[in-house]
């Protein structure tokens, strides 16, 4: 049996064809998103969606002809942002990523979309958000006029694949355009409403792994969330495991079948009667950028070609490693804030003229994104008992620095595994279209 899976992603697009049964990938291709938009304004992150469709069939297509035998088709990417359809099904607006920042620009007064849903409804959102930003559009009068629905970019390919005119959206999709009750699994109209929208453009949802249509004869079945997908590809339904996932990004993600939220932890819909209790941290792996970046600028000021320098970073992290037994330099790596307080800024703590160093600093930055993911699982450990007792890493940003998986296993005292498959949200789409 064999089976295909789609992810779009916010910075590639990436399509495996799985045999489940094996559980073997029997072909991966990964190729760049690059459908971003120019803009005027610097908050606003908008891609092309007619590129991304063009891409992804074409990936599709490519795999549909080399591998006969596959008998359905899965699909997942990136979660929050949503674009526009009309009646006809087809796309009427560019994709509002969920890296867009139209909810925390201020009013006349001061205040944020965000600010003022918690104010009048008592829910706390974020800022890239769906309907976050769907409300900025309404307020501002910038609604397409022939919009008549919204729904996330991987669900939109489902309805150009299958020629679906209203999209059908999982429930791991659904929450992650907030105004969702995790534990009804269902849009909070009354919430809405308070906020002027009466609901019309909402799409429809379901709980379950169906078939929203066909593609060349061969089922499409309703995208799930990116980290859902990534759960299933890389853990399955295994309790007690944390998947860690370092990429542009951080978060983790754990199996619950209680629904639990609090400060920085969401409840998010994985089935009819299980969720994944997960945690994002902002800037993730992009502190060792940004890090990385900072070095490589000085060698450019001072004269010299300055290639990629990760590999010189975790030298340096290896022989910082040594130092912070003795006087370790503290690094909070949250330098653009967490979803709650995203005005938060990193630190650099405990500086002494002999920790002040490339070593410490380098390590430093990686026991600070380590830190961070740890911080958030403390807090569903002490709401619901759940343990790790075992860690999967995905994400090149931990696949590719051993130190950090070093990290991880010390701060989590629990034993790594990298995750079987490198694509793991498109091998979860492809394993979610025979579920």
């Amino acid at each position: 049996m064999q089976v295909a899976g789609v992810d779009i992603g916010t910075t590639t697009i990436s399509a495996v064809v799985l045999d489940p049964e094996k559980q073997t990938v029997l072909d991966a291709r990964t190729i760049p998103n690059g459908s971003f938009l120019p803009t005027d304004h610097p908050w606003e992150r908008i891609q092309d969606p007619a590129i991304l469709m063009d891409k992804a069939k074409t990936v599709l297509d490519e795999f549909l002809i080399s591998y006969p035998g596959i008998s359905a088709i899965g699909l997942t990417g990136q979660m929050h942002g949503i674009v526009y359809t009309d009646q006809e099904g087809k796309a009427v607006s560019p994709l509002f990523t969920w890296q867009d920042q139209r909810g925390n620009l201020p009013d006349d007064q001061g205040r944020s979309l965000t600010e003022r849903i918690l104010e009048k409804t008592g829910l706390h959102t974020a800022t890239g958000f769906g309907l976050v930003t769907h409300l900025y559009q309404k307020n501002a009068g910038e609604v397409p006029q022939q919009a008549v629905c919204i729904c996330t970019i991987p669900d939109y390919l489902g309805m150009v694949l299958t020629g679906r005119k209203k999209p059908l959206i999982h429930i791991s999709m659904a929450a992650s355009l907030g105004f969702f009750d995790g534990k009804t699994r269902t849009f909070l109209r009354d919430a809405l409403s308070r906020m002027g929208e009466n609901g019309e453009i909402l799409p429809d949802v379901t709980g379950k792994f169906e078939a929203i249509g066909e593609y060349k004869g061969l089922p499409v079945t309703v995208a799930v969330g990116d980290n859902q997908a990534s759960f299933l590809g890389a853990v399955g339904f295994q309790e007690n495991t944390l998947l860690l996932n370092v990429g542009t990004g951080g978060q983790i993600s754990v199996l619950s079948s209680e629904f639990f939220e609090t400060e920085g932890i969401e409840a998010r819909p994985l089935t009819e009667d299980t969720y994944l209790l997960a945690g994002s941290a902002l800037c993730g792996g992009r502190a060792y950028a940004i890090l990385e970046k900072f070095f490589r600028r000085y060698l450019e000021e001072a004269g010299y070609q300055a290639d990629a320098q990760f590999d010189v970073l975790n030298r340096l992290a290896e022989k910082g490693r040594v130092l912070a037994d003795k006087d370790p330099l503290r690094v909070d790596t949250r330098f653009q804030g967490t979803r709650s307080m995203p005005d938060l800024r990193g630190s650099i703590l405990n500086i002494s003229e002999d920790n002040f160093t490339p070593e410490s600093f380098s390590y430093g930055v990686l026991e600070g994104m380590a830190q961070e993911l740890a911080d958030l699982f403390e807090k569903i450990r002490k709401g619901t008992g759940i343990q790790a007792k075992h860690l999967v890493a995905s994400g090149n940003g931990v696949r590719r620095n051993k130190i950090l998986q070093e990290i991880f296993c010390e701060k989590f005292r629990a034993e790594l595994s990298l995750a079987k498959y490198q694509e793991e949200a498109a091998c979860g789409a492809a394993i979610s279209s025979k579920m």
